[in-house]
C-alpha cells in the first residue's frame, strides 16, 4: 500500500469513500458489495509513501499477521509448492452479503454498552479523563468513523457468537484492530517507539474503571 504514489493513493481514497472511480473526467460507479484490502510491509521504509491520516481512517480494520505456526507453515508449502492449482468455489453471492449487512445493522446495543464504546473512542484523545499515556504519546485520537466501525464489527461478532445483542466483550474484541491505525502518535511517542496497542489497552482499562 505504501509503495503507491500520493496521486495513486488519492485515487484510491475516492474509491474507498465514494465507491466510484474517475478516469479521464468520466466517473464510474462501482458495484456493491465493494471493499478494499491492502497490505503493508512493516519493515521496509525506503521508497515508501506513508498514508495520510484521512486515508488511514477509511480502513475498517488493521490486522497484524504474525509468524505462521508449524502446521500453518506446512500448509503454505503444500498449497504453493506444487503444480496443482487450488479449486475455489463461491460460498456466497453479492446479494447475500448485502443482506447480511442489513441483518447486522438490526442487532441492538444497550445504552450502557454504547456508552462504553463512546468512552473508548473519546479516551484515545489527549483530553480530560484520558489516561496519562494518551496525553504523553498521542497527537490525535480516533475519529467518529472508528466508533462506527467498532459498532458494526461488534454487531457482527455478536451474531457469530449466536447472540442478538452487543456485549462489552464484543467491543473489547474489536477495539485493537479498529483503533490501532487511527491513533496518531506525537513526536515523543514516535521517538519512544510506542505501540498503539499498548495505548489502546490503557484506554480500555480506564473505560472499565
Amino acid at each position: 500500500m505504501t509503495r503507491a504514489t500520493p496521486k495513486t493513493q488519492a485515487a484510491l481514497l475516492e474509491t474507498m469513500q465514494e465507491t466510484r472511480v474517475t478516469v479521464a473526467n468520466t466517473t464510474h460507479k462501482l458495484a456493491l458489495p465493494f471493499f478494499v484490502m491492502a497490505t503493508q510491509n512493516p519493515i521496509e521504509n525506503d521508497g515508501t509513501y506513508p498514508l495520510p491520516e484521512a486515508q488511514l481512517d477509511r480502513f475498517f480494520f488493521k490486522l497484524q499477521v504474525g509468524l505462521p505456526s508449524h502446521d500453518e507453515f506446512k500448509q503454505i508449502l503444500d498449497r504453493t509448492g506444487g503444480n496443482s492449482k487450488p479449486h475455489v468455489t463461491a460460498v456466497a453471492h453479492g446479494a447475500d452479503i448485502l443482506r447480511m449487512g442489513e441483518t447486522i445493522r438490526e442487532v441492538p446495543i444497550a445504552p450502557d454498552v454504547q456508552d462504553y464504546l463512546v468512552r473508548l473512542v473519546r479516551g484515545t484523545h489527549p483530553t480530560e479523563g484520558s489516561p496519562k499515556s494518551i496525553h504523553q504519546f498521542v497527537r490525535h485520537g480516533a475519529s467518529p468513523r472508528a466508533g462506527q466501525a467498532m459498532l458494526a464489527a461488534s454487531r457482527a461478532r455478536a451474531l457469530l457468537d449466536g447472540r442478538f445483542h452487543v456485549a462489552r466483550e464484543d467491543i473489547d474484541s474489536v477495539a485493537l484492530p479498529a483503533l490501532r491505525h487511527r491513533l496518531i502518535l506525537s513526536f515523543e511517542g514516535e521517538a519512544e517507539g510506542i505501540k498503539p496497542d499498548s495505548l489502546i489497552k490503557d484506554v480500555m482499562a480506564a473505560a472499565k474503571s
